[in-house]
């Protein structure tokens, strides 16, 4: 199944979004987070796709998505997107692939809505004789609520991970909470009564008839008075006890209680449910987390091992959940992961997936240093410049160079990582670009997709090849490859210098592999068509003499002429490429010029 994994990345940029609108989010998962997550669906047998949920998911699942309208089966997205600003930010993402048919795994936006709002959450809890504590909001600092009995905790309305909590216990310090709350937040303060005790947290998996997994006591070392807070999640977290010291039928309560909020709030999929139980043994629920964490120093993950999952399993389960409640039992594919078995080494294309992965920032750095260095065929010193930027790149994974001179143009190049006479593969590139510096266009990303002069050409395919060969090396398989490789500086004048280094080296190759683009639905070009250049002047002058002819006409029926020559049915094409006339009505000669290409499939054709 193609699946799509959508996060938001902990860094907002402009391009990221139109307005900055609304408080931003301060909730994120780490790339090593979201990296073993796409890990752990690829080794269940799953495409996997990693997007930036910002302005341009739309596009970007358009292009991977299969189109289930046209006949492909379904893929889903694995939604890891807390939002990147405003309110309810837990639903846009959910709304979005609602808007366009793409299923997902987790909560549809108005459970998401009601989970995330913590006095929503608590009506619901109520209305469904669920216990939860005591509650009140305040809209501002000047509020009064006479009926407030103290201690209580301060928290804002519609955040998580413990953010803004404080326990207080007199007017003075609840005002002060919650004008930071509000401030700080943008939003409403939530006073609810403090429950000194233990502190419990549930994890819920599927549907109808979830799994309730083992329940996790957070250590508190013997405080009823404490409370987890922000650093105990995200820096320092606090030990779990799971399973805890507690009597078969509080356990069976407390997995009770979590059901019935979990169905009450309506989520899909799995949650994660928080509990504190008082001194006198009364279970009270805090909130539900719509979005449980997958980090693996959370309890969600923590409780999950207990139960028997290892995290690949755990991160195909949910999968499953999911792809059921949407397509029923008979979609689900068998699953290459075995629980009990220890674990085989990863398939060669998963650890280089995985690697090219986690350095796609990387990859984009190296893409916009080489467009910012003016590699234009004639610039030669810019093209020996982007050269040595390349060459101490393949450097740094065992590849010597070896370098061929030339003065109108810039420096060929070859490398290569062995000292034998014959290569098993020769990849082909080049450095020089068709771009003067009238008509550069600087490196810019928009909507996920990457611009700039030479990416298309020449640039993009170099990225692509050196960060093929980081993770070969990585996968420590590189050094059983014997590979050539073959920088030229004269592509964009048809490779003429070049062209009997290549002859030479090729003839010593095994395979030739060249680094030219494929398509922008992300093909591959396997073969190309055999082309010819030519350029015609035409003068109106003989003997010294100006002639009647009409220059311009005579030009304009030759290009005529060549476009007939065209047949796309026998794979030729005729192209002009450029056309300049000047007529002068005196005695000074008439003069135009004509570039155009013959584009050809066979040798002979040409």
């Amino acid at each position: 199944m193609k699946v799509a994994i959508i996060y938001n990345k902990k860094r907002m940029e402009i391009t990221d979004v139109i307005n900055v609108f609304g408080p931003p989010t301060k909730e994120h998962y780490s790339p090593k987070t979201v990296d073993r997550v796409a890990t752990a669906l690829e080794k269940g047998g799953h495409n996997v796709k990693v997007i930036d949920g910002n302005i341009n998911v739309v596009d970007e699942l358009s292009n991977f998505m299969p189109r289930v309208i046209a006949g492909e089966r379904p893929g889903m997205v694995f939604n890891m997107a807390y939002g990147i600003q405003g309110q309810s930010r837990y639903t846009h993402i959910p709304a979005m692939l609602e808007m366009l048919g793409v299923p997902y795994v987790g909560s549809n936006p108005s459970a998401h809505a009601i989970a995330l709002d913590k006095v929503l959450s608590k009506i619901v809890f109520q209305q469904n004789n669920l216990p939860t504590p005591k509650f009140w909001v305040f809209n501002s600092v000047d509020e009064v609520h006479e009926d407030v009995s103290y201690p209580v905790i301060v928290k804002p309305k519609m955040e998580a991970v413990s953010f803004g909590l404080r326990v207080v216990d007199n007017i003075d310090d609840l005002r002060e909470a919650c004008r930071f709350i509000i401030e700080e937040y943008t939003q409403q303060a939530l006073v609810e009564e403090f429950i000194p005790g233990r502190e419990f947290a549930v994890g819920l998996l599927g549907n109808r008839e979830s799994e309730v997994l083992p329940i996790v006591e957070i250590d508190l070392e013997g405080d009823p008075d404490a409370i987890q807070t922000v650093d105990d999640k995200m820096k320092k977290p606090r030990d779990k006890i799971c399973p805890p010291d507690l009597p078969q039928e509080v356990s069976e309560e407390f997995k009770r209680l979590a059901k019935g909020a979990f169905n009450a709030i309506g989520l899909y999929d799995f949650s994660r449910v928080d509990f504190r139980m008082d001194t006198e043994g009364r279970i009270w629920i805090l909130e539900i987390n719509s979005m449980a964490s997958l980090g693996m120093t959370g309890s969600y993950v923590h409780s999950a091992k207990v139960a028997g999952y290892d995290f690949n399993t755990l991160i195909n389960r949910m999968l499953d959940v999911a792809a059921i409640r949407y397509f029923g039992e008979t979609y689900i594919q068998p699953t290459l992961l075995e629980e009990k078995k220890p674990e085989k080494a990863q398939p060669l294309s998963i650890r280089i997936r995985g690697y090219l992965r986690s350095h796609l920032t990387t990859m984009e750095d190296h893409l916009n240093k080489m467009v910012d260095m003016n590699s234009y065929v004639y610039t030669t010193e810019g093209v020996n410049r982007l050269g040595n930027y390349i060459s101490n790149l393949l450097g740094q994974v065992g590849f010597q160079r070896q370098l061929y001179p030339q003065t109108e143009v810039g420096n060929t190049l070859y490398f290569s990582n062995h000292t034998e006479d014959t290569n098993d593969i020769l990849i082909l590139g080049h450095i020089d670009t068709p771009y003067s510096f009238q008509e550069y266009v600087p490196f810019r990303e928009e909507r996920g997709r990457i611009y700039g002069s030479g990416v298309a050409e020449s640039k993009g395919g170099l990225v692509i090849l050196l960060s093929a060969l980081q993770a070969l090396r990585f996968a420590r398989v590189l050094k059983n490859i014997r590979c050539g490789i073959v920088l030229t500086t004269d592509e964009t004048i048809r490779g003429k210098s070049a062209r009997r280094i290549i002859e030479d080296i090729s003839r010593q190759s095994k395979f030739v592999i060249g680094t030219k683009y494929g398509d922008i639905d992300g093909g591959v070009v396997t073969s190309c068509s055999g082309s010819s250049h030519y350029n015609i002047e035409i003068t109106n002058m003989k003997g010294g003499k100006k002639a009647i002819t009409d220059t311009i006409a005579m030009l304009c029926n030759r290009v005529l002429s060549l476009k007939k020559l065209s047949s796309p049915e026998e794979g030729i094409s005729v192209i002009p490429t450029f056309l300049e006339a000047h007529a002068s009505p005196g005695s000074a000669p008439d003069h135009a010029r004509l570039s155009f290409i013959a584009r050809f499939d066979e040798k002979e054709k040409g």
